[in-house]
C-alpha cells in the first residue's frame, strides 16, 4: 500500500485531519531541508511536500518564488533532492511528496524519474502546471512505479470539478482560491458550494491548500475536508531564520497539529 493511502486510513481510524506541510528543497541548503523535514514530522506533520525549485514557478507567489531562487542559487539539483529524500527515508516512514513542474520531469527523463521516486521513497507527485487533460504525459509512468499523481482542483475548474474529483488518487489537492500560492488574510470562495461538489464525486481523501497561515485558519478550513496544506507561512519562517529554521518551523507545525486532532 502506498504510504499516502496508509496515512489517511490511519487518520480516519483516529478521527483526525491530516496536516500536510511544504518546504522548498535546498532552501537554504540540503542539510537544513533534511533537519526541518524531520522536525516537522516529529511535531505533527503527517505528510510533507518537498518543492523542487524551478526557474519560472508560475503557480507560486513571491514567497515561494524567492525560496526557489535561493535554492537554485545554492546549487540544488534533482539528484541532490533524491539524496536528501533517501536520508530522510532512513529515519521515517511517513509520506513524502515532490511538488514540481512538468519540464523538470521531462528533462530528467520521465521513466528514470519515477523509477527513482520508488527507489528513494517518494510516494506522490504534484505537478501544478500540468493540466488535468494532459495527465497521460506522466500517468502511465507513475502507475508503473506505484507513485500517486495528485490532482489539483480549484474554484476556477467549474464544470471540470466533478471529473477531476472522480478521477483522483492519494488525495485531491483543493486550491482554496483562484491565483497563486501565498498567505491570505481572508478567503472569498464559497466553500460550501465548492466542497459540496467535491464531496459528491471524490473517491479519495481531499485536502485544502493555498493561503492557510495560522492555526485558526487551519482549524476552520479542516471542517470542510480531510486535511489542510500549509506552505508559504512555513517558507516565510525558512526565509527569516535560514539554517536555524528547524526549531521555529517545528514550533509552528506543532501549533497547527494541535488544532487538527
Amino acid at each position: 500500500m502506498n504510504r499516502i493511502d496508509k496515512c489517511f486510513a490511519e487518520l480516519k481510524d483516529q478521527g483526525r485531519k491530516a496536516l500536510i506541510t511544504f518546504i522548498t528543497a535546498g532552501d537554504p541548503d540540503m542539510e537544513t531541508t533534511e533537519k526541518t523535514a524531520l522536525a516537522m514530522f516529529e511535531s505533527g506533520a503527517d505528510i510533507i511536500e518537498l518543492g523542487v525549485p524551478f526557474s519560472d514557478p508560475i503557480a507560486e507567489g513571491v514567497t515561494i518564488q524567492r525560496s526557489s531562487l535561493r535554492s537554485l542559487n545554492g546549487g540544488t539539483t534533482l539528484d541532490k533532492i533524491f539524496g536528501c529524500i533517501e536520508r530522510i527515508r532512513a529515519k521515517t516512514d511517513k509520506p513524502l511528496i515532490l511538488m514540481m513542474y512538468l519540464n523538470t520531469i521531462f528533462v530528467y527523463g520521465t521513466d528514470r524519474f519515477f523509477s527513482l521516486c520508488r527507489e528513494k521513497g517518494v510516494d506522490g507527485v504534484i505537478v501544478p502546471d500540468m493540466p488535468y487533460e494532459e495527465r497521460e504525459e506522466i500517468l502511465p509512468y507513475a502507475k508503473k512505479y506505484g507513485i500517486h499523481n495528485i490532482n489539483l482542483v480549484s474554484p476556477a475548474s467549474h464544470d471540470r470539478i466533478k471529473r477531476i474529483a472522480a478521477d483522483s488518487e492519494g488525495f485531491l489537492y483543493c486550491v482554496s482560491s483562484n491565483g497563486v500560492t501565498g498567505v491570505r488574510s481572508e478567503f472569498k470562495t464559497d466553500f460550501d458550494e465548492f466542497f459540496g461538489i467535491i464531496k459528491e464525486n471524490v473517491k479519495c481523501p481531499y485536502c485544502v491548500g493555498f493561503g492557510i497561515s495560522s492555526p485558526e485558519q487551519a482549524k476552520k478550513m479542516s471542517g470542510y475536508c480531510d486535511g489542510v496544506i500549509v506552505g508559504s507561512a512555513i517558507v516565510r519562517i525558512m526565509e527569516e531564520y535560514g539554517k536555524e529554521s528547524a526549531g521555529k518551523v517545528a514550533e509552528f507545525t506543532g501549533s497547527l497539529s494541535a488544532v487538527l486532532g
